[in-house]
């Protein structure tokens, strides 16, 4: 059972659209558990477990609410196989989504730097359990700082909107192969990657994620996936159309990815888009997203990294006419760090990010962090 435990420092004024008075620093940590058991060369269960406080993340520095949080990320039965250049795999449970890049890199020790890109972390203005009634009511949630609200119906609490994708496990099964230099995958799950459901929930439908990727040379490989399926819950049910059902407005998501290391030098990149197929709209909303990340190292020690990425929001046109270019203010960052790493064990990373949001202005939302990540060795036992 190998141990991730970060400490953080977090220093931002983001949390103040919400609340006036909330502090401008604040403490917090995360631990990540692997529990696994070996049952057998071929077969193994994985898991994956999560405690933080909040906020700890960039994103979560918006809402200034303190709170402890306990996760079960990931938990499944696999099988893997591994022959002479080629591999064959089979997972069943709570699974990592297989739409994307960067969930393979959802890790202290794995992230160079200390946010995550939008698409993986930030919420759109979007609600799963509410119907919006036009282009009106989408450009109309700019003015809520912290919620979301539709105005056509659905589920009466306050909710956040929808991160596109998510980081968090989805119940499910997939096959994995590989061949050479080629690598595929499918996966079947209860719900959508943008709005991830548990075996108990009443909205669960089922829907399909695949990807696959080209390993050109050692060091450089190019990967793709998509995914298709209804994100709507049984909220709206009563509000459709008679004889339609949530499946027939699906959110679709494609996804773009690149890694690249030579030397001291690592680069990777990914651009995404998810659409959001609401009833009432001609042009439905869609969310676009994209970074870019470098990394150099610049002795056994040390390494700087920096990453610019950007959120778009698509035009929409609803069913009346109404027209808006972007749904919602398009917005851009930029996230320098350094690390050190202390030993083996433990690095020390400080970074500090500018994010800039389309018709505002100021530094409110920029944030100085600070992680100190120890990896403890793992915790075993033989039977």
């Amino acid at each position: 059972m190998p141990v991730d435990v970060t400490g953080g420092l977090l220093v931002s004024d983001r949390g103040r659209a919400a609340e006036p008075e909330a502090s401008g620093t604040s403490m917090g940590f995360r631990a990540v558990l692997h529990p696994s058991l070996k049952i057998s060369s071929n077969w193994f269960v994985s898991s994956t477990l999560q405690i933080q406080s909040a906020p700890f993340f960039y994103y979560e520095a918006f809402y200034p609410e303190k709170e402890i949080e306990t996760q079960v990320q990931q938990l499944f039965l696999g099988y893997r196989w591994k022959g002479e250049r080629k591999s064959f795999g089979v997972k069943i449970g709570k699974l990592a989504s297989a739409f994307g890049a960067f969930p393979l890199r959802y890790s202290d020790t794995a992230n160079p730097l200390l946010d995550q890109p939008f698409a993986f972390a930030y919420a759109a203005k979007l609600r799963p359990d509410q119907l919006p009634c036009g282009v009106r009511d989408l450009v109309a949630q700019a003015k809520y700082p912290e919620y979301t609200e539709h105005y056509c119906g659905g589920a009466s609490v306050e909710r956040d909107g929808m991160v596109p994708v998510t980081l968090y496990g989805i119940p499910g099964a997939e096959i994995n192969m590989g061949w050479h230099s080629f690598d595929t995958r499918v996966q079947m799950t209860n719900s959508s990657p943008s709005n991830p459901q548990s075996l108990r929930s009443r909205s669960q439908h089922l829907q399909w994620t695949a990807g696959a990727g080209y390993t050109i040379r050692q060091g450089f490989r190019v990967g793709f996936s998509v995914f298709k399926g209804p994100f709507l819950e049984n909220d709206v049910t009563s509000l459709l159309a008679p004889e339609t059902t949530v499946r027939d407005y699906p959110s679709n998501g494609i996804d773009v990815d690149l890694q690249w290391g030579r030397g001291r030098w690592s680069a990777t990149a990914e651009w995404n888009r998810v659409e959001f197929n609401y009833p009432r709209f001609r042009v439905p909303p869609a969310v676009s997203s994209g970074y870019a990340e470098l990394k150099s190292t610049l002795t056994p020690r040390f390494y700087s990294a920096f990453r610019a990425g950007y959120q778009g929001n698509s035009s929409v046109e609803d069913r009346d006419g109404n027209t808006a270019n972007h749904f919602m203010p398009n917005r851009q960052s930029y996230e320098f760090a350094v690390g050190y790493h202390l030993n083996h064990f433990q690095t020390l990373k400080v970074g500090y990010e500018w994010l800039n949001t389309d018709g505002q202005s100021g530094t409110r939302n920029n944030v100085f962090g600070i992680h100190f990540v120890t990896t403890l060795n793992s915790l075993s036992k033989a039977f």
